[in-house]
């Protein structure tokens, strides 16, 4: 009888898990995990997990964990939409509407803390015959200009807003009467002493300017009211004293 030996030694090359398959076995062995914590916090038995009421599990833990992401991507977008409801449409800094919901906030929080705050108003001179001169583009630009250059003279804690087209806010907590006054002065200083560089020409820019104390039972249409007066005030003297 012939007897057929056994062929020559093959060599079995062993089988290696790639990184995709070690991630899946640990993603099962973590949404095991996962459907084990929810079915004990759902007080489920050991005994009643099976197949089909760990799939169910599963599949509502996958729809909370969407509904979560979804949460957070709306509240995300709900905060830019804030922000960009807040901010003037050309210059990097507070609309009306928020500035004067801040100047509301300071003047509560002088009330109650018995601290002086002030409230600068300026107004850029001339920006019709800018435009008119320039172009719109160039009344953009000195306005911008003029957003800087107040960046530059103020504190972090400092407060700006644009209240209308040449028309502006600042807000500087802890700052008395004379405070606001000297800082509105050295405001109009850096504004006066920095024309607008525009295509070749340099055009001068000035301020009009008026300051108020927050506080003392007034509103923030009140407060914005008397530092335009004083603003209205001072540019009158300003016409006069070019006359």
């Amino acid at each position: 009888m012939k007897i057929t030996g056994p062929g020559p030694t093959q060599r079995v090359t062993p089988t290696r898990r790639s990184k995709a398959d070690h991630a899946t076995a640990a993603d099962r062995a973590t949404a095991s995990r996962d459907v084990t914590d929810t079915a004990s916090i759902m007080g489920i038995p050991a005994e009643e997990m099976t197949p089909k009421v760990r799939e169910a599990i599963m599949t509502l833990m996958a729809e909370v964990d969407r509904m979560r992401q979804e949460m957070e991507l709306t509240h995300r977008r709900l905060s830019e939409l804030e922000q960009l409801a807040d901010q003037d449409t050309l210059l990097p800094m507070a609309n009306r509407r928020a500035f004067v919901r801040e100047v509301t906030r300071m003047i509560s929080y002088c009330d109650r803390y018995g601290v002086d705050c002030s409230l600068v108003y300026l107004d850029l001179n001339d920006l019709k015959k800018i435009n008119d001169d320039y172009g719109h583009a160039a009344g953009d630009a000195a306005l911008q200009h003029m957003a800087v250059q107040m960046q530059r003279n103020l504190r972090d804690s400092d407060i700006i807003g644009r209240l209308g087209g040449d028309e502006f806010g600042i807000i500087l907590p802890r700052a008395n009467e004379q405070d606001g006054h000297a800082k509105a002065v050295q405001l109009a200083d850096a504004i006066s002493h920095t024309p607008l560089e525009w295509q070749g020409q340099s055009i001068p820019l000035s301020v009009a300017f008026g300051s108020h104390v927050l506080g003392g039972g007034t509103n923030a249409d009140q407060a914005l009211a008397e530092a335009d007066r004083k603003m209205y005030a001072h540019k009158q003297n300003i016409k006069k004293t070019a006359d």
